[in-house]
């Protein structure tokens, strides 16, 4: 029984994601990000099991990608989709425009089927980690529902949403060689860059909440960056 632990915690983040994205739909983007959180949270544990148990195979290697792309690339989709309805329309532009959220849930998929076969990926990443860029999105109905009317109207722009989805797309597939967050031993030598990231991103998230999530994600690419640079 225990082999398929893992895979029952990945559908677990499958339904998670699926969740979301009927919240997502129906205009509720604030437990829509929390289902994004949660399959956050059951992605790491399914690996975590997978680990523990010595339960690693081929199918559930292709399960948490195809659980993935629903949880990290279609319901964040669905979230920025349902921002740009919430931003002021620019007329027959909007009609189109707005459909561009879409392009998470693509280039999502293209970066989990590189990953999959992308033997460069077993220790470190090439581009941006789908669940990275899905816990930013998530934070974005947070961040609108907030007091800062400034950074509510920053993102509520159909521009901004769209050079968010562009962007952030090209992130997930560009070959920027980023540090995997797993722990191999606790040598603060051998972890140097993960200790750093994981002490400013608790201290932001302290002071600024949901706020912090971008500015921590910024941060895990240029320590990332700082770091290979450094090897190399």
């Amino acid at each position: 029984m225990k082999k398929h632990v893992p895979n029952a915690i990945t559908c677990l983040n499958l339904l998670s994601g699926c969740i979301g994205i009927v919240l997502a739909f129906n205009g509720n983007l604030i437990f829509a990000s929390y289902a994004i959180i949660i399959a956050a949270i059951l992605d790491f544990f399914d690996g975590f099991a997978a680990r523990l148990l010595k339960a690693y195979s081929d199918i559930g290697k292709e399960l948490d990608s195809l659980a993935d792309v629903v949880s990290f690339g279609v319901l964040p989709s669905v979230i920025i989709y349902q921002l740009f309805l919430e931003a002021p329309q620019l007329g027959s532009l909007s009609v189109y425009l707005n459909y561009s959220a879409f392009l998470i849930a693509m280039f999502s998929a293209l970066r989990l089927a590189k990953f999959n076969i992308d033997t460069r990926q077993e220790e470190n990443f090439l581009g941006l980690p789908t669940p990275a860029n899905a816990l930013l999105i998530a934070s974005l109905p947070f961040i609108v529902g907030g007091d800062n009317q400034f950074l509510k109207d920053y993102i509520l722009n159909a521009f901004f949403l769209f050079i968010l989805s562009l962007g952030m797309g090209i992130l997930l597939v560009m070959e920027i060689p980023l540090m995997s967050l797993k722990f191999k031993s606790l040598n603060f030598n051998d972890n140097l860059y993960r200790y750093i990231l994981i002490i400013l991103a608790a201290v932001l998230i302290l002071i600024f909440k949901f706020v912090a999530v971008p500015i921590v994600i910024f941060l895990y690419i240029l320590l990332s960056i700082i770091q290979f640079r450094l090897v190399r």
